[in-house]
């Protein structure tokens, strides 16, 4: 879902439903590389004392002055890489002493074309820019002296609309590219609205799955390795309809319902009666609210949060920015049965004060080795810390002793028999003078 404030919202409908596109061009007609400061709001800074997490977790600081952080990528050293949509930048983030908080960054690169997307593999970055992949070699050894990136493929669309990307490498070692609608609602062939893969080096494109408006998230489960992933639904019905999605692939080929379905398969108006004869949409599921901006998402990992949290999910809100009530603007929780999802719950609000006060959009969350979660805020231009600190429990109260049992009284000694008088010794007799 497009989030240009002040900008999308001037937008006008054509009549097939397409919206014109608001970007500015060069007087070739070209688009720039980057948005100019006036299309990227300045970052507001971080107030970590209005968000709220459940008892027990605690929302600190890992890196702010990360002007529109977004999407993340973690190294197996711990390199935190973050991507950026209206900044044009890629981020390094380093927390040397492993203390949780973040000691220093690094601009990898600048002026690029909405480099949105970034994954790590074998020591490398891999980077999604609008209609391109690029790949920074060895670049955790050259923080401070970027290589030249190698081009790894051109073969994705240049159309800004819904174009910039979230890529991850999958369980097959394939990297994941979606390509969203180029539109509000449009029928686009082959790969817009879509979700496709190559291999490392840019060779075997293919469409892995067809009818997803705007994914701006995925992950496989951790067990059963099937694709889960966000979709933004469509604009310019009502505030309540369609609803943004939560879904599961488990197999290549699936479609999706866009742009004919939405929400549980529902005709759209316009483009329902078109869909081909034998389509067969999957639904969502779950649906999340209409315009709340589902975007990044993991499964939890880690063994700091409480065993429930285990292989369950963190949905990032991002927030909606045309709707009469701002909506999103949280961090949510999916808890899973097998592959159903039973219940979605709010675990890190405060991004939307009352008077719709916003001082915060989350957009991706990355599970760090310790445990963490972190999650990115390109509104304030900041990166979050949750931590969970085990509750002690309370000491048992001693149990008293029992009372000592009296000891019983001495008995009385007997009184000590007198002891008879010894008989006096007889006088010796006078021994006889010596002869």
């Amino acid at each position: 879902m497009v989030d240009f404030k002040g900008v999308i919202s001037s937008l006008l409908v054509l009549t097939t439903g397409a919206l014109i596109d608001p970007l500015p061009r060069l007087s070739s007609g070209a688009l720039p590389r980057s948005l100019p400061a006036a299309f990227a709001q300045p970052a507001k800074p971080p107030q970590l004392d209005k968000m709220t997490v459940p008892p027990n977790f605690k929302v600190q600081l890992y890196k702010d002055n990360l002007p529109n952080a977004r999407s993340m990528a973690l190294s197996p050293s711990g390199i935190l890489f973050v991507g950026t949509r209206t900044a044009g930048s890629v981020y390094a983030v380093v927390d040397k002493d492993k203390d949780g908080k973040a000691d220093e960054s690094y601009v990898i690169a600048k002026g690029l074309n909405m480099p949105n997307g970034v994954a790590f593999r074998n020591g490398s970055l891999y980077v999604a820019e609008i209609n391109r992949v690029i790949r920074f070699d060895n670049i955790e050894q050259h923080l401070k002296d970027p290589p030249t990136p190698v081009v790894v493929s051109t073969s994705f669309p240049d159309k800004r609309h819904h174009g910039w990307k979230f890529i991850r490498f999958g369980p097959d070692d394939k990297l994941y590219v979606p390509v969203g609608a180029p539109c509000n609602v449009c029928m686009r062939p082959d790969p817009f609205a879509g979700i496709s893969r190559i291999k490392p080096d840019g060779t075997g494109q293919e469409v892995f799955a067809r009818g997803v408006r705007n994914t701006v998230g995925f992950d496989w489960h951790p067990v059963t390795k099937q694709l889960w992933f966000t979709d933004n639904g469509r604009d310019l019905i009502n505030d309540t309809t369609p609803p943004d999605e939560l879904n599961c692939a488990p197999q290549a080929g699936m479609h999706f319902g866009f742009p004919y379905f939405y929400g549980d398969n529902v005709p759209d108006s316009e483009f329902g009666p078109k869909a081909p004869p034998n389509l067969k949409p999957v639904p969502p599921r779950f649906p999340f609210g209409a315009h709340v901006a589902a975007l990044g998402m993991r499964f939890y990992t880690g063994s700091m949060f409480p065993a429930e949290y285990k292989n369950q999910m963190f949905v990032a809100l991002h927030g909606s920015w045309n709707s009469a009530k701002k909506v999103g603007y949280q961090v949510v929780l999916a808890k899973l049965d097998g592959d159903k999802v039973t219940s979605v719950t709010p675990f890190m609000t405060g991004f939307l004060q009352p008077g719709e006060q916003v001082i915060g959009r989350p957009v991706d969350v990355q599970v760090m080795p310790d445990g963490a979660l972190l999650v990115s805020d390109d509104d304030a231009g900041a990166i979050y810390r949750v931590t969970y600190n085990k509750p002690v429990a309370p000491s048992k109260p001693t149990k008293p002793t029992a009372p000592t049992k009296p000891t019983a009284p001495t008995k009385p000694t007997a009184p000590t028999r007198p002891t008879a008088t010894t008989k006096p010794t007889a006088p010796s007799r006078p021994t006889a003078p010596t002869k």
